[in-house]
């Protein structure tokens, strides 16, 4: 598992799973000649997106960012609409750092779509549990309100499975939680809700876009998905906060990104100066 350090909170790639979506929907507006240069496409148009929840830990604290696509929750005809190839394997990577569902204290869920919110709970003996019964869960309000009563255009990724179980453990947010190193702040554009994470520490700055840049390839302010609800809200908190972690040359993470972890452009940002990529 790749880890990265910020100052003394340490980074985790958990498995999450793997979707497979059409890369013509991840990219919006970008013709395909364009965005393919940089995020290879398969012959079904369609591009890896794994679903990677990034593990926390810092001051004794275990904090999970994102969830996953959860295990045995998807119908046949979503794991085949959303390319799955492979489910969660969050409780098998948390075993392996010695660690169980039951010592997340935290999980930090930048927007409630399916597939980042699909981890936080799970089938048994056919009925809805929490899968971390011990976390609060953080989450902008107008997220949580959106996920509660979804709109026309966002039943179809806010999902009662996923939060009717979790329920009594969300504590939402106005405009900004904090805690120690790390702060969450609510953006809008990819959804109404949407937030990013921002981790400083002894000098040190990460950013986590969320899907506001889902992949290293949509470093360019302009490259926005179909899927966002807010285009020109995209591309507004991108400018802003790619501007920010740029001067403060910061990490900027991934919870999608098929080929890296976590990457560092130079000031400009035109220039990749260091990176950590995802194992295959």
């Amino acid at each position: 598992m790749e880890t990265l350090k910020i100052g003394g909170v340490t980074l985790t790639w958990l498995s999450g799973g793997v979707t497979y979506l059409d890369g013509g929907a991840m990219f919006g507006v970008v013709p395909k000649g364009l965005w393919s240069k940089k995020y290879p496409a398969n012959d079904k148009n369609q591009i890896e997106l794994p679903t990677d929840p990034i593990l926390i830990q810092m001051n004794g604290k275990h904090i999970l960012v994102e969830s996953g696509l959860g295990k045995g929750k998807l119908t046949e005809k979503q794991l085949r609409n959303y390319g799955v190839t492979k489910e969660s394997q969050v409780e098998e990577s948390l075993e392996l750092l010695g660690l169980s569902p039951e010592d997340i204290d935290l999980c930090l869920m930048t927007h409630l779509h399916f597939d980042h919110a699909c981890g936080l709970t799970k089938l048994v003996d056919g009925k809805y549990v929490t899968a971390f019964p011990n976390a609060q869960i953080i989450t902008s309000q107008v997220e949580w309100d959106e996920m509660q009563r979804p709109n026309i255009r966002s039943k179809n990724t806010y999902w009662k499975e996923n939060w009717e179980a979790i329920e009594r453990q969300v504590v939402p947010f106005k405009e900004r939680w904090e805690m120690d190193a790390i702060t969450m702040i609510h953006t809008g554009g990819h959804s109404d809700g949407h937030s990013i994470l921002l981790i400083e520490d002894d000098g040190q700055t990460c950013i986590h876009m969320a899907d506001l840049m889902a992949t290293h390839a949509h470093q360019n302010v302009l490259w926005v998905m179909a899927y966002d609800d807010y285009p020109m809200t995209s591309i507004a908190a991108k400018q802003k906060w790619m501007s920010f972690g740029l001067e403060k040359h910061a990490w900027f993470t991934f919870y999608h990104d098929a080929f890296y972890r976590a990457v560092k452009w130079d000031k400009e940002g035109k220039v990749l100066v260091d990176s950590i990529k995802r194992e295959q």
